[in-house]
């Protein structure tokens, strides 16, 4: 039997060859189809994450969405059952559609037994966010809105005071002063700073209030905190402020 020939030898390593540069081929269409696949599958998560929906808004997000609505809600506070006289409030429930249902309640005319009137908004917050006024009910609303003025001074400014006085030496205004203002339930609802003639005069919701004057700067003495009711109907309250100078 004669040995195989060169031409055969030849033969069988060219059709290895190409049978290997076949699977490599293959391998590769493999890869690259996996390569494509893991864009498309990354391209898809990527999309459903931006279409995702937002994060529902909180119960509180809600309830400060409305009582942004109207100036004559600033610093109403929670429902409190237990309180006799309250004198505005606001009640949030959640709704089907994961939003929440809002009740604002304003009451006036002798409040600390009750209130004689009253009047209430109901709105609808989607889970989204947008505020949707869903009807009014009660008393028509005194056509007068609810405020604080008032004025701080520093005195006394001579160190004798005379009788009559002295208009050189009368009180000077205090620009400047930041008086904290609370609610019912001790929350801050407000810094209130005067200005440069010492007044001020900013709007505010029926409630209960704190009005606890800062200490300034160059004056020894800080007045003390003061308590006021504000009703719907009653007008702007003036409250007035002495700090002490020092002099004597």
């Amino acid at each position: 039997m004669s040995p195989p020939s060169d031409r055969g030898t030849s033969s069988a390593h060219a059709a290895r060859g190409t049978r290997g540069a076949a699977r490599r081929l293959g391998a590769m269409k493999t890869l690259h189809r996996t390569l494509a696949l893991s864009a498309i599958v990354l391209l898809l998560v990527a999309a459903c994450s931006a279409g995702a929906s937002p994060t529902p808004i909180s119960a509180g997000d809600a309830v400060a969405a409305v009582l942004a609505q109207d100036p004559r809600f600033a610093g109403l506070t929670a429902l409190d059952p237990s309180m006799i006289g309250q004198s505005g409030y606001y009640d949030v429930q959640p709704a089907a559609d994961g939003g929440y249902a809002v009740r604002v309640w304003i009451g006036w005319g002798d409040c600390p037994a009750g209130c004689i009137n009253h009047h209430e908004w109901q709105y609808g917050v989607s889970a989204a966010g947008a505020v949707t006024l869903l009807g009014e009910l009660g008393d028509p609303l005194p056509d007068v809105s609810t405020g604080l003025r008032g004025t701080a001074l520093a005195g006394p400014t001579c160190p004798v005071v005379q009788n009559p006085p002295d208009p050189a030496c009368a009180d000077r205004p205090v620009a400047g002063a930041v008086i904290a203002v609370t609610n019912a339930a001790g929350d801050l609802v407000m810094r209130i700073t005067t200005g440069a003639d010492g007044t001020y005069d900013v709007p505010l919701g029926p409630g209960v209030y704190t009005l606890t004057p800062q200490p300034v700067e160059g004056l020894m003495g800080t007045p003390e905190a003061q308590l006021v009711r504000l009703e719907a109907g009653e007008g702007v309250v003036t409250i007035d402020f002495s700090y002490d100078t020092g002099i004597r």
